[in-house]
Parts: C-alpha cells; structure tokens; sequence
C-alpha cells in the first residue's frame, strides 16, 4: 500500500491505526464477532481476521506498532554534523559553484559518514527536517529592474494583443457565428 506521505505513516495517523487495533482486541476478548467489529469500527473484515488471527497467537502485543517501516539513516546527531558541513557550503567542499544538488549531498554523506542513500531517500530526509529546493534566479548580471518595470507598464500594454470579446457563439460547426 502506497501512502501521500512518499513512503510511510506520520506518527499520529501510526498512532491513531495503532488504537483502532487495540479496540478491536478490546472486542475479540468481549467475544464480538468479525462482522461486527469490522463494521462498528468501520474497516474491511479481512483486516479483523488478520488482526483476531494474531491476537490469538499472541495476545495484544502483536497487534501494537512497531514504529516508522522506514528508519531514517542518519541518526539526529548525524544529520546535526551534515547541517553544519551544509552550511560551510559547496565550495569549502571541493565544488566549483555554489550549488547544492542531491547528488553532491548524497556524495558528501558518503565521504562524511561512509553511508548510502538514494536521491530520494536524502530529498525526503532533508524535506522532513524543514529543508526545501532552492533554483537560482536565472537573471543577466546587466539587467536593470528600473527599465524591466517601466517596460512593463509603458511598452507591454501597447504591443500585447487585445483578448477576444465574449460574445454569442454555438457549438455546431455548421453554423457561421461558430467560426
């Protein structure tokens, strides 16, 4: 099963499936059938099979979490040292330029902390702890905004064409205001 949030559960939504599991055991040792429970704790009846199969087996304990499916590879203190050689920047790394890609972070993680991870993997972790993509502005180094905004408010007007008035139109193709 696939979920919006690129790969697992949040903790709370973990947290929330995790009490719905409890309640239901709740009702297998009062000795409610499939049917009901599935349908008064509105999910599928296979998934309360599922869940009285192992709660047979093992009581509460199988039916409780086991955390995020996904680990993050870098522990905080990890990620803390990788914000820090982030923040030194590209060049005090050995670039050219002062860009940061996935692949140069995924590069440095290696280098740093001898480990690997996927392009994804490093674009999900960096998402998480509130870092975003950055695109440099692609402007020439002569521009002057001065004339750009005068050119806009003065020139534009004058060359752009005018829009097409709406008026009474049809459908068909047949008829000549259609055309």
């Amino acid at each position: 099963m696939r979920y919006p949030q690129g790969g697992g559960l949040t903790d709370e939504r973990r947290a929330f499936r995790e009490r719905i599991r409890m309640e239901a055991a709740g009702r297998f040792a009062a000795g409610q059938g499939n049917a009901l429970v599935a349908r008064e704790l509105r999910i599928s009846v296979r998934s309360v099979q599922r869940w009285r199969r192992s709660w047979r087996d093992g009581g509460e304990e199988p039916l409780r979490s086991r955390g995020s499916a996904g680990r993050p590879r870098l522990s905080e203190a990890l990620f803390r040292a990788l914000e820090q050689e982030l923040g030194k920047g590209p060049v005090a790394q050995g670039w050219p330029d002062q860009t940061w890609t996935l692949q140069r972070i995924k590069t440095l993680i290696g280098r740093r902390f001898h480990k690997t991870m996927t392009l994804s993997a490093i674009a999900q972790m960096l998402h998480r702890h509130g870092w975003s993509h950055q695109a440099p502005a692609r402007r020439a180094l002569e521009r002057d905004e001065a004339k750009v905004t005068g050119w806009v408010k003065d020139t534009w007007p004058r060359v752009e064409t005018p829009r097409r008035r709406a008026g009474p139109s049809s459908s068909l193709r047949t008829r000549p205001a259609s055309r």
